[in-house]
């Protein structure tokens, strides 16, 4: 009887900014390879404005289980439903071991060459944004604003340390933030709370 192969990571390894990448794609496969009757969910719970949010939840039969969160706006891409999927999915099954070490979702945000399930540098996207000479009109919404301070809330931040947080990562208010802005802290504060839950 011929012994079963296992999925080889290796072989489908890209670089991006100088580092090695699995993309979630192949994590995918990776999984299914290992677990063809694992459970895979992933579920759109928010869609306004141009903002998607997603949640992805990775079972693993009789095993270990992750959960995922992934936003993306209609600014950054414009397929950016399937991205915010592809986000939440990519983080869930790198939580569970499929591709962590090639994937740099809990390390960074990428500078150039965006990948779509990785976190977005906060203390960094106000002035990259600057340097590129764009407008600082495009706003956040007053439904983004709202539910920014909904998801603090349930983080376990009051308005005062949502304020702080917002100064120190992107010197202005809650209400002065742009929509890609506030939507990387709404992503921030989503893990965040989703811990919360964990460790509860």
């Amino acid at each position: 009887m011929a012994e079963k192969t296992g999925f080889d990571a290796s072989k489908y390894i890209t670089k991006v900014n100088g580092g090695d990448y699995l993309e979630v794609k192949w994590r995918l496969v990776w999984f299914r390879t290992d677990h063809p009757d694992g459970e895979v969910q992933t579920e759109l719970i928010r869609h306004e404005s141009g903002h998607a949010i997603f949640r992805a939840r990775v079972v693993i039969p009789g095993g270990g289980a992750a959960t995922g969160f992934g936003s993306e706006s209609a600014d950054d891409f414009r397929d950016y439903i399937e991205k915010a999927e592809t986000k939440a999915l990519g983080r869930a099954l790198a939580a569970l071991g499929y591709g962590t070490q090639f994937c740099p979702d809990f390390e960074f945000g990428a500078q150039q060459n965006r990948i779509v399930d990785s976190p977005i540098d906060l203390s960094g996207t106000r002035a990259r944004r600057e340097q590129r000479g764009e407008s600082t009109a495009n706003a956040a919404t007053p439904r983004q604003i709202k539910f920014l301070i909904a998801i603090a809330r349930e983080a376990g931040l009051s308005e005062e340390d949502l304020e702080s947080e917002t100064q120190e990562s992107f010197g202005c208010a809650v209400d002065a933030l742009g929509r890609r802005d506030a939507s990387a802290l709404i992503e921030r504060l989503q893990q965040r709370r989703s811990t919360l839950n964990l460790a509860s």
